[in-house]
């Protein structure tokens, strides 16, 4: 994730879409999830969360504070975007 993606706003109309019900929304390209799918199917659960204290610059933490009251999530959000981006890169 670059820093030109996190300015750039989304084109998506949000308001159409939250407008939209069930029975709107396209599924067509989604296949069914038959008996054989959870035959196959394994269950994984998320790893736990590790607390960590670190220090980051105060304008950077005022930034993602400011963004959400839930701002830890926003910045685990962030790290996993970076890090998966850059887990597949090399």
């Amino acid at each position: 994730m670059s820093e030109t993606d996190l300015q750039t706003s989304s084109e998506t109309n949000w308001e159409r879409v939250d407008q939209l019900t069930d029975q709107q929304i396209d599924t067509s390209d989604i296949p069914p999830l038959d008996d054989s799918f959870f035959e196959t199917a394994e269950l994984r659960l998320p790893k736990g969360k590790v607390p960590v204290i670190m220090s980051v610059d105060a304008d950077v933490f005022e930034w993602f504070k400011s963004q959400a009251t839930e701002y830890q999530a926003l910045i685990n959000t962030a790290l996993r975007a970076y890090a998966d981006t850059h887990r597949t890169s090399r």
